[in-house]
């Protein structure tokens, strides 16, 4: 009898448990997701030093303040002119520096037509990710006067990284080097879900789409050329690196075109470029488009349904093993007490040679690439701190003089231009006998009438509005709040959703503003609720060395599983529940 009534009490008891859970928490943590790792991110310090994570988001903010006024002053300043030669487009244009000094450029050379998507498209997206306004700043428009960027005149009809070919020959490497024809477009695309009432823009973006698709078609799953010819659809080599990752970026343009367009063709496209990359048995990473290549792959398994096996592209992206480009991968490395881990560049180049733009817009695909696979947070979480941290150190201002090669001219950047890369050795004999690391630019090997600020680089500091949209603080120094949305372009409706990576011997207890709206807190890491409601501050535990992946959901939202994946009021939470 004793036994019955004890049953009786365990079984009701269970019931009411059950029930709290429905009411509360819904899901327990049964089932955490098992990290993967990439070998080299665990050679990275977890605590990287010296530390300091800048304010990336004021410093994008004061660079467009700066770069963007035509009133201020200095012996290389302003840094932005007019382009009234209507090239492509019947309209003026502007074009902001590469580097400082630029002999190439201004208003006065070339009749003013020299100048670089890469600076522009670059600079304007960054100011956007911080939620500045660029289709109406000042009375201008610079997201319009973008247009001039698309070749129409030489029929290549994509965004290329000057408007024509007269000054091609100048440098970059306009319709010879792919990289630099792909890459526009990837950053055109993203910058156009900011601003999707722009005037042509769904025009530009779907000549765009169909010229990749055109391209992939004739490819048929061979990348191995050193450029791609849009205008007569020929793939072609030459001196410079075959760049079988320029897949990974007609997968990004054609996988956005799907979402934004709904055309079946698109999706066939993206998959095909895609499984180009992913059937390569080498490691061909050039400069950019390789982790994008990772983020799509995840993208497409949560939302496509496709089960594509993509650590070989984070491999390729983080090892430095490039079998053309000698080295290029990410930074492991501490130079004379600084750590350097995180940067992108050649591994090998000089011992190491890492640049601004690259690490940041490697952050752009590999952080929102997360929120589809949350295998991968720990390592990305790791990473990113290594590159948040080593990223100040291309500042004039935030690295000591005697490891700068123009400390004496610093005042010119204004607080807000860069040095192009980090170095071990520098590759001026001038400057051999500074210690490494070496903050440095290659602005004097592109023309020998270049000054030695042209060291400074205009084009990489204008990228920084990726960090900056991306990195928040936490009440724990070295525990960043990471917005894996924000650079998730054409995505799906979607609650906030932040990664946070601990890096320490010990648990923290972490504490973050979630807003005024009373919200339940979801930890895809851990696939369980850890909150069933909170408004403003809300503080949870972060163990060692490890990551949490927070969606914060509506109170009241609906949740259920469908397909494999955890849904709030039929929006996905997680992509992996069930796997």
């Amino acid at each position: 009898m004793r036994i019955f009534k004890l049953n009786s009490i365990l079984i009701l008891a269970g019931v009411l448990f059950l029930i709290s859970c429905a009411n509360t928490t819904q899901f327990e943590d049964i089932n955490p997701v098992i990290q993967k790792n990439i070998k080299r991110i665990d050679s990275m310090p977890n605590l990287p030093k010296p530390f300091k994570i800048l304010d990336f988001n004021q410093l994008a903010k004061d660079y467009d303040a700066k770069v963007y006024d035509p009133s201020q002053t200095g012996e290389y300043w302003p840094l932005i002119w007019k382009d009234n030669s209507r090239k492509n487009f019947d309209q003026e244009t502007f074009g902001i520096y590469t580097a400082m000094g630029d002999v190439r450029q201004g208003a006065k050379n070339y009749d003013g037509i020299f100048h670089e998507a890469l600076a522009s498209i670059g600079s304007v997206l960054g100011a956007s990710m911080v939620g500045i306004d660029k289709s109406n700043q000042g009375g201008e428009n610079y997201v319009g006067m973008l247009k001039n960027y698309f070749n129409t005149e030489n029929n290549w009809n994509i965004i290329m990284n000057n408007t024509g070919p007269e000054v091609a020959q100048l440098g970059g490497g306009y319709a010879r080097d792919w990289w630099y024809d792909v890459y526009p477009n990837v950053m055109f695309y993203a910058l156009a879900d900011f601003y999707p009432k722009e005037k042509d823009y769904d025009t530009l973006l779907r000549t765009i789409a169909n010229q990749f698709y055109k391209a992939d078609t004739v490819l048929n799953g061979d990348y191995a050329y050193s450029f791609f010819d849009y205008s007569t659809m020929e793939a072609k080599k030459s001196w410079i690196c075959t760049q079988q990752d320029a897949a990974a970026g007609h997968a990004y343009v054609l996988y956005s075109a799907y979402k934004k367009f709904g055309d079946p063709k698109y999706l066939a496209g993206a998959k095909s470029s895609l499984e180009a990359l992913l059937n390569q048995e080498k490691n061909y990473f050039y400069e950019i488009l390789m982790p994008f290549g990772a983020y799509i792959a995840a993208r497409m398994n949560a939302e496509q349904g496709t089960n594509y096996d993509f650590s070989n592209i984070l491999d390729w992206t983080f090892n430095g093993d490039s079998v053309c480009r000698d080295g290029w991968g990410v930074l492991v490395d501490n130079w004379n007490g600084y750590d350097v881990s995180g940067i992108v560049g050649s591994t090998t180049h000089n011992g190491g040679f890492g640049f601004l733009m690259n690490t940041y817009d490697t952050m752009w695909p590999l952080v929102p690439m997360v929120r589809y696979d949350q295998r991968y947070a720990n390592s990305i979480g790791k990473w990113m701190l290594n590159a948040a941290n080593a990223s100040r150190l291309f500042y004039p201002y935030e690295i000591p003089d005697e490891h700068q090669t123009i400390p004496e001219e610093k005042e010119h950047t204004k607080g807000v231009i860069a040095y192009e890369g980090l170095i071990k050795k520098a590759h001026y004999p001038q400057y051999e006998y500074i210690k490494a690391p070496v903050a440095i630019g290659d602005g004097m090997h592109w023309n020998k009438d270049n000054p030695k600020v042209s060291q400074f680089s205009v084009y990489g500091s204008g990228h920084v509005g990726i960090a900056g949209a991306i990195i928040s603080k936490t009440n724990i120094e070295n525990i960043l709040q990471l917005d894996v949305l924000v650079t998730d372009f054409y995505k799906e409706k979607a609650f906030p959703s932040y990664l946070y990576y601990n890096p320490n011997p010990d648990s923290k207890e972490v504490t973050i503003n979630v807003g005024h709206d009373k919200v339940k807190i979801y930890n895809a890491v851990k696939r369980a609720f850890i909150s069933k409601g909170v408004s403003e501050l809300f503080s949870f535990s972060l163990e060692k060395e490890n990551s949490a992946l927070l969606v914060f959901v509506p109170v009241n939202a609906k949740i259920e599983i469908k397909d494999g994946k955890l849904y709030a009021d039929n929006v996905v939470i997680d992509y992996r529940y069930e796997l």
